[in-house]
């Protein structure tokens, strides 16, 4: 899908075919076509390579420069489902005069700019909304954050109540969710810190604007991106916590039953023992006593019991 939006004058947003679009536009691509990147690629004289890049699902946040274009790859939080994070690669190219995301599906991000939102962004002023996507992706791993939090809360309180598979899956679940926001946040951050060496090279003035504005924003998305990173590692850390109580907490109770079963075993085993001896095709005391099944029976008990009692007393049962 292939979209490109103007802001004009009175703050409103413009969509423009490729035909007809003007300078300071903003090209949106959302899994396209063969077709729409080489449109695209002709239109704003950019390599092909440089949209495709952004299309792997593997790849990582880094940044690219091909004569007067710039690519900036960063990797976005994405809900798979309630209780299912991952990461994807949006590309973000500045040319000259126009600016082009990339992103293999729909995500949140991109698609809060839009014509309800208008008036908090302006596509000509390319390297203020350059910021503003970085900034709104950082905001959305600080909020799917709480989310998992939230999550992990509800799933420790199921795990006191039952030992049961479906919570540990979940957990672990989360955990994966963690590494990949882990790894996509520090590498954002690696990108990050090369755009704000940027402004003190010249060549970069014709893809960037610095000025004490965008000095700010650029700062609120590096304090907001380390502020993330802090809080997914103390996510981390109390997830591994909580997976190795969990998983002693499991172990001793799994002693405690194979205890209780051993136990059980050794008690029942004395009837059948006493039973045996008298079971046998030979003579035995007792034989000729018509009372002798009473007898047997009441000494089984007894020595049950006795066993019973003993086994209680040093904490088997």
């Amino acid at each position: 899908m292939l979209q490109i939006f103007k802001t004009l004058e009175d703050k409103t947003l413009k969509e423009f075919s490729i035909e007809e679009f003007e300078k300071g536009s903003w090209f949106n691509l959302i899994k396209p076509t063969a077709d729409e990147i080489k449109d695209v690629a002709a239109a704003l004289n950019i390599e092909a390579d440089f949209l495709r890049d952004s299309l792997d699902s593997e790849e990582r946040s880094r940044i690219e420069i091909d004569d007067d274009k710039l690519l900036i790859i960063t990797n976005v939080p994405m809900m798979e489902d309630e209780n299912s994070f991952d990461t994807l690669p949006l590309g973000i190219i500045m040319t000259p005069h126009n600016i082009v995301t990339v992103s293999l599906k729909e995500n949140r991000i991109i698609s809060f700019f839009n014509q309800d939102t208008t008036k908090l962004f302006n596509t000509a002023d390319k390297t203020r909304f350059l910021f503003q996507i970085l900034f709104r992706s950082t905001k959305f791993y600080l909020r799917y954050l709480e989310h998992i939090n939230r999550h992990t809360e509800r799933i420790e309180v199921d795990l006191r109540r039952t030992m049961k598979n479906k919570a540990l899956f979940q957990l672990l679940e989360v955990q994966k969710s963690l590494v990949y926001f882990t790894t996509a946040l520090k590498d954002n951050g690696r990108v990050l810190e090369k755009l704000s060496r940027f402004k003190k090279i010249d060549r970069f003035q014709n893809f960037i604007e610095y000025n004490e504005e965008i000095e700010d924003i650029m700062e609120d998305v590096i304090i907001e991106n380390k502020q993330a990173i802090e809080m997914v590692e103390m996510h981390r850390n109390i997830l591994e916590s909580m997976m190795d109580a969990f998983a002693s907490i499991i172990s001793n109770n799994l002693n405690i039953v194979m205890k209780f079963l051993t136990s059980v075993t050794i008690i029942l085993a004395i009837p059948t023992m006493v039973a045996s001896f008298w079971g046998m095709n030979v003579n035995v005391p007792m034989g000729a006593n018509h009372l002798a099944f009473f007898i047997i029976i009441i000494m089984s008990l007894v020595l049950t019991a006795v066993v019973g009692v003993i086994l209680a007393r040093k904490g088997l049962f």
